[in-house]
């Protein structure tokens, strides 16, 4: 397997509180890996540290071998990393195609190019008929696939996922499961962050734990899904882990 992502000891504190204490994980080409933990985990904040969004206070964050770390976002977005955001901001006196379009110039200046990629990426997300619709007008599902679809019209190698099913009715969350499971056919390299562990398990080749800011269990799913540790910290009890 080839190394595509290397977090190395990310450590964040906010004066006494320590949202992330010395995280270390690895994501390989083509893989899935899934992020647990309880709300409070530091979860969000693993990915704002990878993606420029706030400062680290210890550890390095290596891409293909190049160090990243305390890169901008729209540098670490220049180098292939895509995100999206549990919290959906889209900007809703836009179209579907504009607010996708901004995702598109994060890699390309040329306009022509970036609608292009953009109507890509709104067809993979089944939004094509939906494309001169105002942001506003959607559900909530169809901004889950606007905000992923956002992200992939940069044509990432690596996207980072906050609860990309989060929020959503359970009619809606198959087809968003099945999206994610066609971008990692396609090739692309996943890191998600997700609340639903039968989500968790169909979608991760690996998933890490996290609670209290720190690292409890990083492995096959079904190995972290028994682990006493995220069993005591996530998962409720023995018995549901089983």
């Amino acid at each position: 397997m080839t190394l595509l992502l290397d977090v190395k000891g990310l450590t964040k504190r906010y004066g006494g509180l320590t949202a992330n204490a010395e995280v270390t994980f690895d994501v390989n080409q083509g893989e899935i890996v899934g992020i647990i933990g309880p709300n409070g985990a530091g979860k969000s904040t693993l990915f704002d540290l990878i993606t420029g969004f706030q400062p680290l206070d210890a550890g390095r964050v290596f891409l293909d071998g190049h160090d990243i770390t305390g890169l901008r976002p729209d540098r670490v977005a220049g180098r292939g990393v895509a995100r999206t955001f549990q919290k959906l901001k889209p900007f809703p006196d836009l179209t579907v195609t504009e607010n996708v379009i901004v995702g598109a110039l994060a890699r390309t200046a040329d306009m022509r190019v970036a609608r292009d990629h953009a109507l890509e990426a709104l067809a993979f997300v089944d939004l094509l008929e939906k494309r001169n619709s105002f942001a506003r007008e959607l559900s909530t599902g169809q901004r889950k696939r606007l905000e992923l679809g956002r992200a992939l019209a940069m044509h990432p190698r690596l996207i980072l996922m906050d609860e990309v099913t989060g929020g959503v009715d359970q009619r809606t969350i198959p087809g968003l499961v099945d999206l994610v499971l066609e971008l990692k056919r396609r090739g692309l390299t996943i890191v998600t962050i997700e609340h639903n562990m039968q989500v968790m398990m169909r979608l991760a080749d690996r998933i890490l734990a996290l609670h209290a800011g720190r690292r409890i269990a990083f492995g096959r799913p079904e190995d972290v899904r028994k682990d006493p540790a995220v069993v005591d910290a996530y998962l409720g009890t023995a018995a549901d882990a089983a």
